[in-house]
């Protein structure tokens, strides 16, 4: 990976807040011409520093009310199985592994505890879980700090 500088972390932390934001207002915003943020935007994305655009969906919005944490302990000649079928459930939103006493840690979305449950139901083929059911969440997803590139905003 390149080494980069304020500015590649100012334009970073302007198109994490708004992707949509338009190559004017970054050049605008970092004082470079448009056609040098699109070549560090360019460069950013070929080394790794930018995976993505994307675009956040409320849940709630179609009725996916219910979210849930879900630890499943996974022997490890079971990942050849697990692995394909977690990939296709559709209200999977993360599969971690991980360290401690279970090997997965799922994140998940339903629409009810019915859905819930059935679902808790086809992963206990492959080990034992335990589900933390979310009441409320404080702190939503966020991305890395950028350093105080972005408190200097």
């Amino acid at each position: 990976m390149f080494s980069i500088d304020e500015t590649d972390l100012q334009i970073l932390s302007l198109i994490k807040n708004d992707a949509r934001v338009s190559m004017k207002r970054l050049a605008e915003k970092t004082f470079l011409s448009s056609t040098a943020v699109a070549a560090r935007i360019e460069k950013l994305e070929k080394e790794g520093y930018i995976d993505g655009y994307y675009t956040r969906i409320r849940p709630q919005a179609f009725g996916l009310n219910i979210k849930a944490f879900i630890h499943l302990e996974v022997e490890p000649i079971q990942k050849a199985d697990f692995y394909p079928f977690i990939r296709s459930c559709p209200n999977v939103v993360e599969c971690n592994c991980v360290t401690g006493d279970y090997s997965m840690l799922l994140e998940v979305l339903f629409h009810s505890t019915t859905e819930l449950d059935r679902f808790i139901g086809e992963l206990q083929r492959f080990g034992k879980t335990k589900t933390q059911i979310v009441f409320s969440t404080p702190v939503e997803h966020r991305d890395v700090v950028l350093t105080d590139v972005e408190e200097k905003r």
